[in-house]
């Protein structure tokens, strides 16, 4: 029996939201593609009712990536592409998507989400609160640190010798540790900014032709890395309404569709600071999905002209989402103590982090959690923590 469900081509596999966003395309009627990075390792090898493409590492060789994408796209002919994190956002830019409509940015738009130097000029010129930020050619271009601040690459990602990498950020303190950081980080753009302390808060949402739709929030519990990182525990509030028209205007001003999320970081005075731009699926995706916020299917929906299903829940529910691999890497960052003099003070104890992290409440909810595929919660925890061994192991 020939399967007539529209087929969706979604990458990468390797993606921390891409088993999320595979369940929420599969049960909007999608027929759902994930390309694979050859050799890489992921829980989304796991999922049932998946089709595979392995395609070469961009890591290796980004041309034959895109030739592979390429020649699939041409034979298969798929309805839509989802990028999932911002290798495949670069990738994008590279392949001729023929018929199949991109469910994201163009190049332009992906090229700006890519330069968080141009980010934070377009967010400071639409109101948006910005740290004061110095864009320089190289680390070794940066003035001497007098106090604790961040530097971060201008380009998410970037291709180097026809390999795609992402370069690295550190956050220093003093003259020491901005030597320190001119030697691990690589040549490139960086952009420095006063570290600020706070909270970390997302704003979400996607674009059509009408605007932004579906507006949500979130605040992160904890990160994994507590000096900084991605969050290994987040809860749902409300979207702050003052920023919603400026950020309105920014993503306007490129003409933004697709999935998107706003980072920001609360201070200790309450200013909503603007972190970047992810024009992708985010990885706090399952705390969307377990509120009945099915970003990834309405999307591809809104793209392709389709009725969104299942419709926006009227009142989503305030849940609470933990990763639980994550969260066992946080305990051993919190132990093993901060990095930079600049977080010495406010560090997290080790047995008040045990006990906040054996205690699970009502509201709590999980990634990658399926009644009908449990392995893929277990499969995601121990890879989560043999990539983190991996990485020790090889640097």
């Amino acid at each position: 029996m020939t399967d007539r469900r529209p087929r969706v081509l979604v990458g990468f596999a390797e993606a921390f939201a891409a088993v999320e966003t595979a369940w929420s395309l599969q049960r909007a009627g999608f027929r759902v593609v994930l390309l694979h990075r050859a050799g890489s390792r992921s829980s989304s090898r796991f999922l049932w009712g998946v089709e595979r493409v392995e395609v070469p590492a961009p890591e290796t060789d980004i041309g034959a990536t895109v030739s592979a994408i390429q020649a699939y796209v041409a034979s298969a002919r798929p309805a839509a592409f989802v990028p999932l994190d911002d290798g495949a956002l670069l990738v994008s830019t590279l392949v001729t998507w023929g018929d199949t409509t991109m469910v994201g940015p163009g190049a332009a738009g992906a090229r700006f989400a890519l330069d968080k130097a141009a980010q934070v000029d377009l967010a400071a010129e639409v109101g948006l609160p910005v740290p004061p930020s110095k864009a320089y050619d190289s680390v070794g271009g940066v003035e001497s640190i007098t106090a604790p601040s961040i530097i971060k690459p201008v380009d998410a990602v970037r291709v180097q010798d026809g390999r795609l990498e992402r370069p690295n950020g550190r956050v220093v303190s003093d003259a020491a540790e901005l030597s320190a950081a001119e030697e691990a980080m690589q040549p490139g753009r960086v952009l420095v900014q006063p570290l600020v302390t706070g909270v970390g808060e997302g704003i979400f949402g996607y674009c059509d032709e009408a605007g932004v739709q579906q507006w949500s929030a979130h605040r992160r519990v904890r990160m994994v890395n507590p000096q900084g990182s991605a969050s290994s525990a987040c809860e749902s509030i409300e979207p702050d309404r003052a920023l919603q028209p400026m950020i309105t205007e920014f993503l306007a001003h490129v003409g933004w569709r697709g999935l998107f999320m706003v980072e920001l970081l609360r201070g200790t005075d309450g200013v909503p600071w603007f972190m970047e731009l992810n024009g992708r699926a985010w990885g706090s995706l399952a705390l969307a999905r377990r509120r009945g916020l099915e970003y990834p299917a309405w999307a591809v929906e809104a793209a392709l002209g389709r009725p969104q299903m299942p419709a926006p829940p009227a009142h989503p529910p305030y849940v609470r989402a933990r990763h639980l691999g994550r969260e066992a890497l946080h305990l051993a960052f919190v132990v093993r103590g901060p990095q930079s003099a600049a977080f010495a003070e406010r560090w997290p104890r080790p047995l008040v982090t045990s006990k906040r992290l054996l205690t699970f409440r009502r509201g709590d909810r999980l990634y990658n959690w399926n009644l009908r595929q449990p392995w893929v919660l277990v499969v995601d925890t121990l890879e989560t923590l043999a990539a983190q061994w991996r990485g020790r192991r090889s640097r």
